[in-house]
């Protein structure tokens, strides 16, 4: 990866520890989603690539890595997390290029959070156990556990540092040897990573980079070496990969889209309503698969929160991503900005009352900038109601009983997560419950740790991440049986 004075800045793949080419010389162009200028060239891998580097990561799993002292191998882990926080603000500037989210929010909290997931599983993994049990006087039985393998990660552009470490730390702290294939769109922060744990003292051919588009991740997940597939991403993406992973039987892990409910009964502290959802529905261009873009407000404060939550949008500034005033960048493609407008459109032609934005923001001659918009009027069968925009829009609809709303929260595909806001803890252990749902928060929102499942059910997702549940996706475990 090579950076010049004009920000002009090249990636390459990394396979058994080294920056190559293309074996064809192929690249493509990055573009920077604020200002539509190339920031350099990106290498554009295909079925060589990947089977070269799937070639290397098995080598390796068999070689030093497999061997090395579990407290050494913690190390290691620990020092990506201390080389990540070394480059902190180099990182975070390429991520704000890369995406278009405000550095000031790369700085906050992408790269802090990177490096806290080697952080976490370094530790974590030196006091995990594994089952043991005594049979009365007949047998002892215990399990060990060894990697699972070759993993393949498959990355999304949202947040695109701190969800392949989310994946790379667990995977190597279990022993695997991975092949991470970054977004097309995102690719600086994944290459200067894989360098980094080169630096930490990862040995050669454990940690290999692919960069590429879907060809490239079709290619890694149909592998017949690769072992797993971990994959975070859009629903239809996660399909395309169940099917091409299914004749070799991979394990897989998937993160997928979210369409999720933010309900707010009349009892809760609006004041914390409005600062949460507002960043719940906002932050990061509202592109985060947990963000809250089904709002349900209880009908005897229903006018109150639309003009609340109306005022405090409208103050919202949408701007260069490297301006500190800015709240809300740029979304991350044209493709992408061409997809959320897409979704405007249909929002009037369903009727839908645009409470804010609506509309690409103004006073921009480049970038892919979108105002942040509050729709109402809309039902449940409503195309923006139910189906994933993944940008700064959100709908909001009145319910009157807890029946109503329970229902409307229920009739979805997805199943990511969601929030909750009421004072009544017997209604909120009691709603919570029945919510369809892999995680829910209760008078707050993204509130995280490391040891809990995180993950979805219905269409948003297989598996859980997060502590023990990692640990179980990337090992395997054998249970020996030893007769008394």
């Amino acid at each position: 990866m090579q950076t010049t004075k004009t920000e002009v800045i090249d990636c390459s793949h990394f396979i058994n520890g080294s920056y190559v080419q293309s074996n064809n010389g192929k690249t493509f162009e990055n573009v920077n989603p604020a200002t539509e200028e190339v920031l350099g060239t990106v290498a554009e891998g295909g079925k060589e690539e990947v089977d070269e580097a799937v070639s290397v990561a098995r080598q390796a799993l068999n070689g030093e890595w497999k061997n090395m002292p579990l407290r050494k191998r913690s190390n290691i882990i620990r020092k990506i997390g201390d080389l990540i926080l070394e480059r902190h603000d180099e990182l975070a500037k390429l991520e704000s290029y890369d995406t278009g989210k405000p550095l000031w929010l790369s700085k906050n909290v992408d790269i802090d959070r990177a490096a806290n997931n080697f952080y976490f599983f370094a530790d974590y993994m030196t006091s995990l156990g594994t089952e043991a049990y005594q049979q009365d006087d007949k047998a002892i039985h215990y399990a060990i556990r060894r990697p699972v393998g070759v993993v393949g990660l498959i990355n999304p552009w949202n947040l695109p540092l701190f969800l392949m470490t989310w994946k790379l730390a667990p995977a190597l702290a279990a022993g695997n040897t991975v092949v991470m294939k970054p977004s097309e769109v995102t690719p600086m922060t994944a290459t200067v990573l894989a360098q980094i744990c080169k630096d930490a003292g990862v040995p050669d051919g454990v940690v290999n980079m692919v960069h590429g588009f879907g060809e490239t991740g079709a290619a890694l997940s149909s592998h017949d070496d690769v072992d797993a597939i971990a994959f975070t991403g859009e629903t239809i993406t996660g399909t395309a990969i169940m099917k091409s992973a299914a004749p070799t039987l991979k394990k897989l892990s998937f993160e997928l889209g979210g369409k999720n409910p933010n309900v707010i009964f009349a009892d809760a502290d609006m004041e914390d309503v409005i600062e949460t959802t507002i960043r719940s529905s906002f932050i990061n261009q509202g592109e985060v698969c947990l963000c809250g873009s089904r709002i349900y407000v209880e009908r005897s404060v229903y006018d109150e929160f639309l003009e609340r939550f109306a005022e405090r949008t409208k103050e919202l500034i949408v701007g260069d991503p490297f301006d500190s005033f800015t709240n809300v960048g740029a979304l991350v493609s044209e493709e992408h900005y061409n997809k959320v407008l897409s979704y405007l459109d249909i929002a009037k032609e369903e009727g839908g009352t645009f409470l804010t934005g609506g509309k690409a923001a103004e006073g921009f001659d480049k970038g892919f900038f979108v105002e942040p918009t509050i729709i109402t009027g809309l039902g449940n069968d409503a195309r923006c109601v139910r189906e994933e925009i993944f940008g700064p829009v959100v709908t909001v609809v009145p319910f009157d009983t807890e029946e109503e709303v329970l229902e409307q929260v229920n009739d979805t595909h997805y199943g990511l997560s969601a929030s909750l806001w009421t004072s009544d803890i017997k209604r909120a252990t009691r709603f919570s419950a029945q919510i369809e749902t892999g995680m829910v928060w209760i008078n707050t929102w993204f509130l995280r740790d490391l040891r809990t499942p995180f993950g979805g059910m219905k269409h948003s997702g297989l598996g859980r991440e997060g502590g023990a549940h990692s640990f179980d996706f990337y090992s395997e475990l054998t249970n020996i049986t030893i007769k008394l």
